[in-house]
């Protein structure tokens, strides 16, 4: 009777031994698979990605479609300081005759920036400044800011999970752990990201809702946290004859200033982590 036990057992061995083959690293794949597990969206992914582009580009081109006509020869996103005091001094006029189309356009061109990430939204801070002063300067910047960071956030939950994984999966693990750790006391652990240099602003809109940040929270943290870094760059803007570059926005002194009021925003759960421990 202790035969079929055995063919059995050496047909469970016999399963096991094809599945860890076909899982095995070393087994062949087909080509088509190997160049998906390299780019990380799939065809339908990058499709919607795709749309969504579109649709903003239309939209953006309607708006300036619409906007009263300019030397649009002569504009560029500005990459440098340089360029920055250039294209201030081409839309001055434009924008103190047409305020309302020109912020329009504006804010068209910012949050687009914001939403695919592409770089240069620094410098559309500082030409806030230099245009519209401070108070105006400061809403329009966390006004557009707020604004690219949601469709950033909405577009990642909708297909960004595969591009965080792929881009910083180390980061994103530890990003993880730590609003794991701090889901009492999320929105001031938010707000502390938002006001240092902690983490990019960038990695922090893409990868909250695929840690399963909540919208209200992080949309809060990003309005209140975004004012200390537009107040410096808005306050630069003022002066751009003053400025050599970006980098002189954030020299030591303003770095300690944004850290004091980030570990402030923290001060509610050191006080509790310490009322817990006593």
């Amino acid at each position: 009777m202790a035969a079929p036990r055995i063919v059995v057992a050496d047909h469970d061995r016999l399963v096991r031994d094809v599945e860890a083959g076909e899982d095995s690293p070393t087994s062949k794949k087909p080509v088509g698979v190997e160049l998906e597990r390299r780019f990380p969206l799939t065809r339908s992914e990058f499709v919607v990605a795709f749309g969504v582009f579109f649709v903003f580009v239309v939209g953006l081109f309607c708006v300036y479609q619409t906007m009263p006509a300019a030397e649009y020869g002569n504009l560029k996103l500005p990459r440098s300081i340089s360029d920055l005091r250039i294209l201030k001094e081409q839309l001055g006029t434009y924008a103190s005759i047409h305020p309302t189309k020109f912020i329009l356009g504006y804010c068209s061109t910012y949050i687009f920036m914001q939403t695919f990430m592409i770089p240069g939204t620094i410098f559309m801070s500082l030409l806030a400044g230099a245009l519209f002063g401070v108070i105006k300067g400061i809403f329009l910047v966390v006004f557009n800011s707020t604004a690219g960071a949601s469709s950033c956030y909405f577009l990642s939950k909708l297909i960004g999970r595969p591009i965080v994984y792929w881009l910083w999966p180390a980061k994103l693990k530890l990003f993880q752990a730590e609003i794991a750790k701090r889901r009492d006391k999320l929105l001031n652990y938010m707000l502390f990201l938002r006001i240092t240099p902690t983490l990019p602003n960038l990695f922090i809109n893409l990868a909250s809702p695929i840690v399963d940040v909540p919208y209200h929270i992080f949309f809060l943290a990003t309005v209140v946290g975004l004012i200390p870094a537009a107040y410096i760059t808005v306050r630069a803007g003022l002066a751009l004859g003053d400025l050599n570059s970006v980098k002189d926005l954030y020299g030591f002194k303003t770095l300690s200033v944004l850290f004091l009021i980030g570990f402030v925003s923290m001060l509610p759960t050191i006080l509790k982590r310490k009322r817990i421990y006593e």
